[in-house]
């Protein structure tokens, strides 16, 4: 189902000349309104008049995370207190928090967006969705909320954590699509299998996951863990949220909603414009954010874009799944290592889970990588040798794709630490 055919189908130079049209628009706002990009713009020589066309979009400065930090709490915000309904926050952790806020408009965008999203996964007014995602100051649960309740869905407002309950709900209230991150729509998948709950109890149809990387293997098992369609999300706070792209279910890369956020891939060294199909970062232009309207956001996502149009009929641009970012991709001996790259390599194998932590030292001025990876119940063994035997088939494996050599520790099954919302992969102790 297609929720706006009107602009997830128009044409593309339409789609262009839409584009343009907002441009103009949100440079006007925030030359008058945000000193940080007035000053920004004069320092680049560019008046809001000579920006007419999408094609002007290069000559624009980038925004990166730091400048929001920079100017903490409300410096980039362009609007009055009073105008501001909803205030939305990063945890903070490697850094100050980077805040972002909503006017009313900017909700409707949202829920608009997320509309259109869950209509991607089939979602309509006759489903019951359950958002395991958190609420609060995290974007994910009220995202999702807002956009279900547009469609028209019932919602349960449920959050992460709390197994026991999720599962008791997901039967009593005739749950059929599931909200969460994909670690968490694993981790509730084997937690049925080990309460040998009959998978005729669910009415799930489908899962609609984001907020951290996963893979096609990881895809194939939670939809079979949980019998369902899993569909991948993308969004990110600083842009608006959850509903920023979605996936169709021809499965062939998440469309962007380009007439909210114009979409470009760079060369994360240069910052070099790079042509549809190249990998490269992320970078939004939101166009009718009104709160915080960014200019060229970099999102260190890494991933490419594809203009042609997709077979479900959308002519929308769409962005393959994150293969990382550019600032957590692990340079190890002089190696790009992705974690996702770990984790497609494990879930090939039968013998192992998509549970695993990468730990990364320096030891005497060498960078070394140890591989923690959960095995599953029928193949962790008491018998050394053959775990020393499947250790040496996850090394050859690991080689083969990173091109460099690890130190392979096979634990028992869950130990490694469960997450209700984004699952810690890396501990990198260098210190770089």
């Amino acid at each position: 189902m297609i929720w706006n055919k009107h602009i997830e189908c128009m044409d593309r130079e339409e789609m262009r000349s839409l584009q343009g049209e907002r441009l103009q628009n949100m440079v006007e706002l925030v030359y008058h309104n945000v000193p940080f990009y007035r000053q920004k713009l004069q320092n680049a020589g560019i008046e809001p008049g000579a920006i007419r066309t999408i094609d002007d979009l290069k000559h624009l400065p980038f925004t990166t995370k730091q400048d929001l930090r920079d100017n903490y709490p409300f410096g980039l915000f362009s609007v009055p207190q009073q105008d501001i309904v909803r205030l939305h926050a990063s945890s903070g952790t490697t850094g100050k928090p980077t805040v972002v806020g909503y006017t009313h408009r900017d909700i409707q965008t949202w829920s608009e967006v997320v509309a259109r999203s869950l209509s991607m996964a089939g979602v309509t007014r006759d489903d019951i969705i359950q958002v395991a995602y958190g609420y609060g100051l995290f974007t994910g649960g009220l995202g999702l909320h807002y956009g279900a309740e547009k469609v028209g869905a019932s919602v349960i407002p449920i959050s992460g954590g709390n197994t026991k309950k999720q599962l008791q709900l997901m039967q009593d209230f005739g749950s059929t699509v599931l909200a969460c991150t994909p670690s968490y729509a694993s981790f509730l998948g084997e937690a049925i299998n080990e309460a040998e709950i009959d998978r005729k109890n669910f009415r799930l149809t489908a899962g609609i996951f984001g907020a951290e990387p996963w893979t096609e293997e990881m895809r194939k098992e939670i939809e079979d863990l949980l019998g369902i369609k899993a569909f991948d999300i993308y969004g990110l706070s600083e842009i608006i949220g959850p509903g920023v792209s979605m996936e169709c279910s021809a499965h062939h890369g998440m469309h962007i909603f380009e007439d909210h956020f114009i979409p470009e891939i760079i060369n994360p060294d240069t910052g070099e414009i790079l042509p549809y199909g190249e990998l490269g970062e992320l970078v939004f232009t939101p166009v009718t954010k009104e709160a915080l309207p960014l200019l060229r956001y970099r999102t260190r996502d890494l991933t490419r874009l594809h203009v042609d149009t997709c077979s479900c009929g959308r002519t929308l641009v769409r962005m393959e799944k994150c293969v990382g970012r550019s600032d957590d991709m692990l340079i190890i001996r002089g190696v790009n290592v992705f974690p996702s790259q770990v984790e497609s390599v494990l879930l090939e194998m039968n013998e192992t889970k998509p549970h695993y932590i990468l730990i990364v030292d320096r030891v005497n001025n060498l960078d070394t990588l140890e591989i923690q990876v959960e095995v599953e119940d029928q193949f962790f063994s008491d018998e050394i040798g053959e775990l020393e035997d499947l250790q040496k088939r996850i090394l050859h494996n690991i080689q083969s794709t990173l091109g460099i050599s690890a130190r392979i520790k096979l634990v028992e099954p869950r130990t490694i630490e469960r997450s209700a919302g984004k699952a810690q992969r890396v501990i990198d102790n260098r210190k770089l």
